[in-house]
């Protein structure tokens, strides 16, 4: 058993671990993804067969690196395991399985720009009001539908939701949810929450179905257990009901997914589910400084719902975590960017050794500007990725039809692009005869002649023998071939040719790069499939960290807190620590938001190997009005024995200033003490602060059980304002509300107590 001679003993007790369930509590930096992969390879070195092993992750990063890993160590069985993302492996299975749900194998993955175009279009046709059903939003009530495996027809027949909705002034949120739903079984197509959802109703409801997986996954494991939903956590609950050789792996502590469905109660209820489970706590960080370890628990531990641990590091001490305070947002990224222009200089670094993390995109702004000016090399991640570029998509909505003509939304975007004479009346045409006949779009293209008259009816006709003659090429020719016969005879090569701007040469070079990996994945040897369909299915299941980034770029990493989970760099920079920024003023309405802050500030600490900075402004401008800032109350709760104030004209010690308690205080007595730079002229030193509301005489909150979007409202002290959103359920429903004074702030309405005024 050589090959587990490096574990630590902890981690060993859980790698050996292999019959019925087990939790792995992993601590942030612990070796989590070590252990999955030493487990794995034990297995199949204990003689279980690889194709009976299900490994779960949330990104196709972390599959490759650890089947990568057990490769090294069994060889190339490790090619057999069943091991991918949800997504991806839930996908493979609906391919096998999808014509008992009434869908086809070559089924289209609708991505999210897919599925919002199709609820803009449905929304069109219902003639309802874009700014009330905002596409994201609808977007957001499916996906929250699904996640909670609430049906179209469910959802339609369940009073206290569509008492919501009518409360929230969208009545007719049930309808669009049934039409989408509808459109995407008629388009052949599933998005990324039905690759879930369909699963659970396979599941639940061919029993011979779940039988098989059950007795084809003797063992599984789930990477990031704390991260899963309610649709995640059914599924593998079913699959691992006979034999329950089930592990999960993860950190309560790293919890930060809540926005998308993510249940922490899934990981602290595990004991709960598997009494006998077998519990092994991962305690040791590998990665960071004592110093760093120490700060990220004396945080961490404010939290009250959590699993217990001990987080510990035998590293150096460390250096202590700098908290750099600014008056302004601007300034605050004049002190970051001189900071790493120093450190790198006088440690010997390079610059892809330094991470800069924010809580909102937005904050990118004033870093980037810093940067410039004095020519640091950074790089954003979380931008467009590759495969969302136009004419990445245009291509690859011509690879979609040929494959499933049925895809409405791939056939409305490229069925006159290049231009080929069929205008926007004319596709109107085709969708009002496709809802008459209650025929699909691709039905009426081939019958054009039956439909439309004159040069349309040549134009769409010849567009669908274009399409035919595509399907033919790919029954018989490789990924590649059949890629390049498309982007040939589509026209999309040649219009992005003739375009000779700068923008058009980069299209056509990023036209050319795809074609460059579709060759390059049909001459891989690790897979069997190579068709260009497979290739799609790949494509579709991309998560947000497979962007196209260059690992050996030499800039600085910008990225949100959220995008920098997983990640670690030597130095780190948490910049804009204060209050309704960090933690967020959305999230200051419950304990369980504010600890999923927490958990947030955490994750931002605990990415630092070597060296921590902290940084906020006193003054910050929002909604184009400069206001005070006081400091996070994340930055009380850290140890003071760990900081090193960096501030001018003030003492650098937290014990003689009073923590950063005595900041809010200076804060709220509107202190004038002059900081590292003067203020602009435009602010009076006195306050900036929006006068004090005074309220209708006689004020009393009205009965909010009625409140729409659009009604004006008075509130004691923010004053004036418009309803411009509701959400949530009830009694929990926050309303988002522009006042005239303060600007837009969201407010959980059992506690607002607002007037209403009409």
């Amino acid at each position: 058993m050589d090959y587990l001679a490096g574990l630590n003993p902890s981690q060993r007790a859980a790698v050996e671990q292999t019959e019925g369930p087990v939790m792995i509590v992993a601590g942030a930096g612990s070796g989590k993804t070590r252990v999955i992969t030493f487990r794995v390879a034990h297995l199949i070195r204990k003689g279980v067969d690889p194709f009976h092993i299900l490994v779960l992750t949330f990104t196709n990063k972390a599959a490759k690196e650890m089947r990568e890993r057990i490769m090294s160590v069994v060889g190339q069985e490790a090619k057999n395991i069943w091991m991918g993302t949800f997504h991806s492996v839930f996908a493979r299975i609906l391919r096998v399985e999808a014509e008992l749900i009434g869908y086809p194998r070559n089924f289209t993955i609708y991505d999210t720009d897919d599925t919002k175009s199709l609820i803009r279009a449905i929304l069109k046709e219902m003639n309802l009001d874009d700014k009330l059903y905002n596409a994201n939003h609808v977007y957001g009530r499916i996906s929250s539908a699904k996640n909670n495996l609430i049906s179209p027809q469910e959802y339609n027949k369940n009073e206290a939701i569509m008492a919501e909705d009518i409360a929230n002034g969208r009545p007719q949120m049930g309808q669009i949810y049934m039409t989408y739903a509808q459109r995407c079984y008629r388009a052949g197509a599933m998005d990324f929450d039905d690759l879930l959802f369909k699963t659970n109703v396979l599941l639940n409801k061919y029993p011979e179905v779940l039988h098989k997986y059950q007795h084809q996954f003797k063992y599984l494991m789930v990477d990031e257990y704390q991260d899963t939903n309610f649709s995640q956590y059914l599924i593998v609950k079913r699959l691992a009901a006979v034999n329950e050789n089930i592990c999960v792996v993860g950190d309560d502590a790293q919890s930060i997914y809540a926005f998308r469905g993510a249940n922490i109660q899934n990981i602290l209820n595990f004991q709960k589910d598997y009494p006998d489970v077998q519990i092994f706590k991962l305690e040791q960080n590998y990665r960071s400084t004592k110093m760093i370890v120490n700060a990220a628990n004396s945080v961490i531990e404010k939290n009250q719902n959590q699993l217990e641990k001990n987080v510990f590091s035998e590293n150096e001490d460390g250096e202590k975590i700098k908290v750099a305070r600014a008056f302004s947002d601007n300034e605050e990224g004049k002190i970051v960017a001189e900071a790493i222009t120093q450190e790198r200089a006088l440690k010997n670094l390079r610059y892809k050794d330094f991470a800069i993390l924010y809580r909102t995109n937005a904050q990118s702004r004033a870093m980037e500007e810093a940067l410039r000016k004095i020519n640091v090399p950074y790089k954003l991640y979380g931008g467009t990725s590759f495969y969302q570029r136009k004419e990445i998509k245009d291509l690859i909505a011509y690879f979609r039809l040929t494959f499933n003509p049925n895809d409405e939304e791939a056939l409305k975007r490229v069925i006159n692009y290049p231009r080929r004479g069929i205008g926007d009346t004319t596709v109107e045409k085709i969708l009002v005869a496709a809802d008459q006949q209650q025929y699909r779009l691709w039905d009426v293209v081939v019958n054009a002649h039956t439909f439309l008259d004159g040069r349309s009816a040549n134009a769409v006709g010849n567009f669908g023998l274009m399409i035919q003659s595509f399907q033919a090429v790919a029954k018989t020719n490789s990924a590649f071939d059949t890629a390049m016969h498309i982007a040939q005879h589509s026209g999309i090569l040649k219009d992005l040719y003739e375009d000779k701007s700068v923008e058009g040469l980069s299209r056509y070079e990023n036209i050319q790069e795809l074609l460059n990996g579709i060759k390059e994945f049909s001459e891989r040897e690790d897979i069997e499939e190579k068709g260009l369909d497979v290739f799609m299915q790949d494509i579709a299941l991309l998560t947000n960290d497979d962007n196209d980034k260059d690992p050996n770029a030499d800039t600085v990493s910008m990225m949100t807190i959220h995008a920098s989970k997983g990640l670690e760099f030597p130095v780190v920079f948490i910049v804009g620590l204060e209050e309704n920024l960090f933690p967020s003023q959305l999230s200051l309405n419950s304990r369980s938001e504010l600890e999923e802050e927490r958990r947030l500030f955490y994750v931002a600490v605990t990415r630092a190997e070597k060296k921590l900075h902290l940084s906020y402004a006193t003054s910050r401008y929002r909604w184009g009005t400069l206001n005070n800032c006081e400091p996070s109350r994340f930055l009380d709760e850290l140890n003071p024995a760990c900081l090193e104030l960096d501030f001018k004209q003030r003492p650098a010690t937290l014990e003689t200033t009073g923590g950063f308690q005595s900041e809010r205080m200076a804060w709220k007595q509107k202190d004038t003490e002059s900081y590292s730079k003067p203020k602009p002229k435009m602010v009076k030193t006195t306050s900036i602060l929006p006068k004090a509301h005074v309220p209708t005489p006689g004020f009393a909150p009205s009965d909010t059980s009625a409140l729409q979007v659009g009604m004006e409202v008075e509130h004691e002290r923010f004053g004036f304002g418009k309803v411009v959103n509701l959400e949530g359920n009830r009694p929990d429903i926050k309303a988002t509300i522009f006042f005239k004074e303060l600007g837009q702030k969201q407010l959980l309405l059992k506690f607002a107590k607002l007037r209403i005024v009409q």
